[in-house]
């Protein structure tokens, strides 16, 4: 089966950021099968049309005059049922080691992460296509590193492709980079109450009938991994 993913993240410079303004670092992805992409991205558009919104949408340009979209977007997202899928993963910024672990880069420890939220994801015999929103780089070869790396992950799997593209250019960027704002916001305590980011997020726990919180990797449709870096019994 051929499957292609659509990331993106919320707070990606938390590791090196000195004025923090958030505590948990996020990185979120849309997985859908290739055959689906098409259906998908029209039905978005017709969403987009209906609700005259404009070329690009994300978390940030939740207003109360487009709230009726990002609903209707939520809505629809919510009946692909598993067909159309997010995962994402929080990472407490406070907890990474940079220089024990991640040769004091920090941009080494965010693909380190990246990899962190594909990998578990990667079944046998698929291709996969992964698709990361555009990210100015020190290093040139990141995406060419993490393709590499979830290459030997999965030797039954192929990962025929990891590039970056920019989020105005794809509405499954744009719809992962709401997924992860929802989240994000909510979990970095971002929401104010009344507001339509807020009633966005209830919107959303009302769809997925449940409280946005850390799931099992069992969890298909919504999953959301914590990564506790203390260990566990």
């Amino acid at each position: 089966m051929k499957i292609e993913v659509y990331c993106d993240e919320a707070y990606p410079d938390l590791f090196s950021s000195k004025d923090k303004q958030a505590k948990y670092l996020f990185i979120g992805s849309l997985w859908l099968k290739s055959e689906d992409r098409e259906r998908y991205k029209q039905a978005i558009h017709v969403l987009r049309n209906q609700h005259k919104i404009g070329p690009e949408f994300k978390w940030n340009k939740v207003s109360p005059s487009k709230l009726d979209f990002y609903k209707s977007l939520i809505d629809w997202f919510v009946e692909q049922g598993d067909d159309l899928r997010f995962r994402c993963i929080a990472i407490d910024s406070g907890q990474v080691d940079l220089l024990k672990y991640h040769e004091n880069d920090q941009e080494l420890g965010f693909y380190k992460f990246y990899y962190q939220v594909i990998k578990h994801w990667i079944h046998d015999l698929n291709e996969y296509q992964i698709f990361c929103d555009y990210k100015s780089n020190r290093r040139r070869d990141r995406l060419q590193v993490l393709k590499r790396c979830l290459d030997y992950a999965n030797l039954s799997a192929t990962i025929s492709t990891v590039q970056a593209i920019r989020s105005e250019e794809s509405v499954l960027i744009q719809l992962a980079d709401l997924l992860v704002g929802i989240v994000s916001a909510k979990f970095n305590k971002k929401l104010v109450a009344g507001s339509s980011k807020t009633e966005l997020v209830k919107h959303c726990e009302s769809g997925l009938c449940k409280s946005i919180l850390p799931t099992g990797l069992c969890e298909k449709k919504f999953n959301f991994f914590r990564i506790n870096f203390g260990g566990v019994w």
